[in-house]
């Protein structure tokens, strides 16, 4: 059973995410929130798989309630889903930057949100590698200079692997890019992750930008 937090602070919003959860049967709504502090609270109290998160709440915001969501190691095993009206937006690259492991707009299809907080439960991220590379990509071409990242704890393996995670490529598009074998590239991947402190696949695509290590391409 996927075990899910609601936090919005619109309670016809809260509702008809419950609604549609609840009908699957292995999905249930564990607790709802109206702002992130409660969000919080509520998180270290049930310890739920998913968080289904909106970005703007009073009190607290839903990017400060991912960040603390993140930092809780008694919360590893939350996992924050940014709800927005917005799409590719600042506040999205701010939160998956705080831990989020993806988001998805609002108007969504039914199907996919399902899909979505299964793919979340997994501990899998939520975006593709391609549209959260595409999601920095817009936001870091925006910025002067990129922001200095300690990547001197990778190897240069490491690092050539985080390179290829950030221009979208999979798993076993790296090993055959590498001529290394799928296992070993997931290993790299899952290394690198660790060493940044990385909490999944597209914060480890925020890090390889913000460190200058992959420069966003122009059309």
């Amino acid at each position: 059973m996927i075990r899910v937090l609601l936090m919005d602070d619109q309670a016809l919003i809260r509702g008809g995410f419950r609604a549609l959860l609840e009908i699957e049967d292995d999905i249930e709504v564990v607790a709802e929130a109206a702002n992130g502090e409660q969000g919080v609270a509520l998180a270290r109290e049930h310890l739920p798989d998913v968080a289904l998160v909106d970005i703007q709440m009073p009190v607290m915001d839903g990017i400060e309630a991912t960040r603390l969501i993140a930092a809780d190691e008694r919360l590893a095993g939350v996992h924050v889903v940014i709800l927005t009206n917005y799409g590719l937006d600042e506040y999205v690259f701010n939160a998956l930057r705080a831990g989020a492991c993806g988001f998805m707009v609002k108007d969504t299809e039914p199907a996919d949100l399902l899909q979505g907080v299964r793919v979340a439960a997994r501990g899998d991220a939520l975006l593709s590698p391609a549209i959260t590379r595409r999601l920095i990509a817009e936001y870091v071409a925006r910025r002067p200079e990129p922001v200095p990242q300690a990547l001197d704890v990778l190897t240069n393996r490491e690092r050539e692997v985080a390179a290829l995670v950030a221009r979208g490529l999979s798993n076993d598009e790296i090993a055959a890019r590498m001529v290394i074998s799928p296992t070993t590239a997931k290993t790299h991947v899952s290394r690198a992750m660790t060493k940044l402190r990385a909490r999944d696949r597209a914060q480890l695509v925020v890090f390889a930008y913000e460190s200058g290590l992959v420069t966003p391409r122009r059309a």
